[in-house]
C-alpha cells in the first residue's frame, strides 16, 4: 500500500499548502496517530490508548474531550474493518491525486520553466 506523510506544511518560501483543506476530509490515520501501513494490532492499541486519554468522564472540565473522543471512535470504526479501510484508502489516494493535480496546475509555470526559478528567457 502506498503511503505518504505530508508533514506540517510550514516553512516553505513558496507557501505550498500540502495540508488537506477539504471540508469533509478527516485523516483517520492522523486522528489515531498512526502510519497508513499500521497493522490491526497497532490500530487497536492506539485506539485504546487515545480513548482512555480522551474519555469525557475522565476530562469533565474540557469541552473538546467529547468531540475528540467521537473522532477517535469514528476513526477506529473505519480503520478496524478491512473492507471499510480499503474503501477509505482508495478515497484517500484519489484525494491525494486530485490535490497533486491541483498543485501542479497552480505552479506549472514555476515547475516547467528553466530550472524552476521562473526564468522564461534562456541566456544560452
Amino acid at each position: 500500500m502506498w503511503c505518504s506523510d505530508w508533514g506540517d506544511g510550514h516553512g516553505s518560501f513558496l507557501d505550498f499548502d500540502f495540508d488537506f483543506d477539504f471540508d469533509d476530509y478527516k485523516d483517520h490515520y492522523k486522528v489515531l496517530e498512526l502510519n497508513c501501513e499500521a497493522s490491526d494490532d497497532e490500530i487497536r492499541s492506539n485506539f485504546i490508548r487515545l480513548a482512555l486519554k480522551w474519555h469525557p468522564d475522565k476530562l469533565k472540565e474540557e469541552d473538546s474531550a467529547t468531540s475528540r473522543f467521537q473522532e477517535i471512535n469514528e476513526a477506529y470504526q473505519v480503520l478496524s474493518d478491512p473492507f471499510t479501510r480499503q474503501e477509505y484508502d482508495k478515497k484517500r489516494m484519489r484525494r491525494i491525486y486530485e490535490r497533486n493535480m491541483e498543485l501542479l496546475d497552480r505552479y506549472k509555470e514555476l515547475i516547467f520553466t528553466c530550472n524552476g526559478l521562473g526564468m522564461k528567457n534562456f541566456l544560452w
